[in-house]
């Protein structure tokens, strides 16, 4: 499933290998939940699951950054730039995580909101088109808004350089990991394969290796987002609602999935969000010292 992108050489160079020779437990803990988001061995994996092993990361970097040999590094080993880089990186990942939630929130009063015109105009396969093309129409502005952030996204992760002192280079590590699970949880809500246009992100594929992460979690976990956007377009459609294919009753259990997913998402960015202030702080206490 991998890229030839993803396979060639590139400029950017690997950790530092500054790491003691018998790392802090903690620093292997890390490790492993870093090779295990950057990979794609599981072909189970969802966007949910990719969410919790982010958050579990963040909680591990937590604990690593309360160690004094880790906060007497960042005190005293990085340089401004490297300071810099990433408190501008932390900066950008709540940008990130915001749109995110405010996304998810918009989509789940829209999918509330067409569920209680479905219900109240139970029966009434041609009375609701006009809401359910307003659902649509307000899904198509959020893709924009996506898309939008996205590229605003990409543009400050231009420089995004991963070299250097080891626990600089691993906090860095993390903040590109984390920003490309952003990155399929963006796609995941827009219902678009990320997949297809993989090519023009050369730089988080090269921070990913050569396996990245499943955003579509393959074809174990459906895209509920993209499979209820199909449903309603089949519902309003004359000729397909005549012949039966597809009903109110289909779409309301399909809303209904939807809807579950989306506070699950919720859940897991809202956490995530927590964690990622909580990161920020820490960093800007130990460089305050």
């Amino acid at each position: 499933m991998a890229s030839s992108a993803l396979n060639q050489k590139s400029n950017f160079h690997a950790r530092s290998n500054s790491l003691p020779s018998r790392p802090h437990p903690l620093v292997t803990q890390i490790d492993e939940h870093l090779c295990r988001l950057k990979s794609n061995e599981s072909a189970s994996s969802s966007m949910t699951r990719n969410l919790s092993a982010l958050r579990d990361l963040y909680e591990l970097v937590g604990n690593l950054l309360q160690l004094p040999a880790t906060q007497k590094t960042l005190a005293h080993q990085c340089n401004d730039k490297q300071v810099n880089e990433l408190l501008n990186g932390s900066l950008k990942l709540l940008d990130v995580c915001g749109v995110a939630k405010d996304a998810l929130l918009q989509a789940k009063e829209d999918t509330k909101q067409l569920q209680s015109i479905l219900r109240r105009r139970r029966g009434d396969e041609g009375g609701f088109t006009n809401e359910v093309k307003e659902y649509l129409a307000s899904r198509k502005k959020a893709k924009k808004l996506i898309n939008k952030s996205l590229k605003a996204c990409k543009s400050g992760f231009a420089q995004l350089q991963i070299d250097g002192e080891a626990t600089f280079s691993m906090l860095r590590e993390v903040e590109g990991v984390s920003f490309r699970v952003f990155e399929c949880l963006f796609s995941y809500i827009s219902g678009t394969n990320l997949e297809s246009k993989s090519t023009k992100w050369s730089l988080v594929s090269k921070l990913m290796s050569s396996k990245h992460i499943t955003c579509q979690g393959e074809a174990t976990e459906t895209n509920e987002f993209e499979k209820v956007d199909s449903v309603l377009c089949t519902l309003i459609d004359n000729k397909t609602r005549k012949s039966g294919k597809i009903s109110s009753d289909g779409a309301q259990i399909e809303l209904q999935k939807l809807e579950s997913s989306i506070q699950d998402f919720e859940d897991g960015v809202e956490c995530l969000l927590r964690l990622l202030i909580k990161t920020r702080v820490s960093v800007l206490n130990i460089l305050s010292q």
